[in-house]
Parts: C-alpha cells; structure tokens; sequence
C-alpha cells in the first residue's frame, strides 16, 4: 500500500482535532478587555494545543515522504499516535477550564507523553518496514531527540503534582524544541 491513504487519512484526523478545540471554547459573556480574562486560560491552553497539533502533522509530513510503502503493523501504530492525539482536546480543555490545576495539567502531560511513545514506535515500525538502509532507516538511526522528549515528559508529569505552571513552562519548551521540523528526514531526502 501506498502512503497517500495513510496521509490523508491523518491529515483528517489532526483537522478534526483542531475543529474540536475551537468548538469547545467559550465567548466570552461580557463585551470588555475585563470579560477576557476569564477565558485566558482556556485560549492559552488552545494555542499551546493548536502548536502540538501542528509540529504531529509537520513532522508526520515530513516522515511519510521518506516511506515509499505502509504496513499493516506501519497502519496500526499510526492510529495509535492518532489515539493518543485525539484525547489532546479533552485534556487541553480540562487544563485551560481549571486554571492550570496539579491534576489537570499531569493529564495534560501524559497524553503528551504518550503521543511522544506513539511517534517513536510508529517510527520504529515504519523503520523496520523500510529497512535499516532505507532513507528513513537512516535518518532514525538514533532517535534522541524523541527519547530526551519522553523522559523530559514523564518528569513534567510528576513536577505537575507540585508545580503545575513549571510543568506548563516545560511543555512550552519542548513545543519549541520541536518547533523546526525534523532535519533528519529532509537531509535523508536530499541524499
């Protein structure tokens, strides 16, 4: 199978992930600058989503250019990023509507840290698919950037427990860490 199904079938899925996180925000009720405030976390939160959302699909571009064929196993771990991407409104809407509370923002971190696991392990499968010597193999030969994320992820998560917005700050730099798509797969493409 080709990978164009694949693709659009994710780029369908990520746009109905942003829909839903404009649809669940709240107007505002009043019709000053002071009635903002109300909703501020709410839109943070969507902002800071809206980013995530964009980096998946940036890189998911970007990986699939390199993959010349798909998988059933290559399909399955797919859906399970998707999975883990879904639950993203949810958890950004919970965060934003409690203020950045402890339990919130620990959920918040830990579908982030699982849609982290899910990209490893659809890039180890796609990898496995390709082969090691494919443009993909080697441009996942070593997946640091991806690992580092992950364990900076799960101690995010437990600093939410006691320091929510340093947790908030971490996810914010790991958004700008992987703001710039993934070089690896656009240096494999020009060889």
């Amino acid at each position: 199978m080709t990978t164009n199904r694949l693709e659009a079938f994710s780029d369908g899925v990520m746009a109905i992930i942003i829909t839903i996180f404009v649809l669940e925000m709240e107007v505002p009720e009043g019709a000053d600058l002071e009635s903002l405030n109300h909703v501020l976390p709410t839109f943070l939160t969507y902002v800071l989503s809206f980013v995530y959302i964009g980096i998946y699909w940036n890189n998911h571009h970007h990986l699939w250019q390199a993959v010349e064929r798909v998988s059933g196993k290559v399909l399955w771990a797919n859906l399970h990023l998707l999975f883990w991407l879904s639950l993203l409104p949810f958890a950004t809407g919970w965060m934003g509507q409690n203020h950045f509370a402890e339990i919130p923002v620990a959920l918040y971190g830990v579908v982030l840290l699982m849609a982290s696991v899910a990209w490893y392990i659809l890039g180890q499968k796609v990898v496995k698919n390709e082969g090691t010597e494919s443009k993909v193999g080697k441009a996942y030969q070593k997946d640091r950037k991806t690992k580092l994320s992950m364990l900076i992820y799960t101690t995010a998560v437990a600093i939410a427990f006691f320091q929510p917005i340093v947790s908030c700050a971490i996810y914010i730099l790991l958004a700008a860490a992987w703001f710039i798509p993934d070089r690896r797969i656009e240096k494999a493409l020009e060889n």
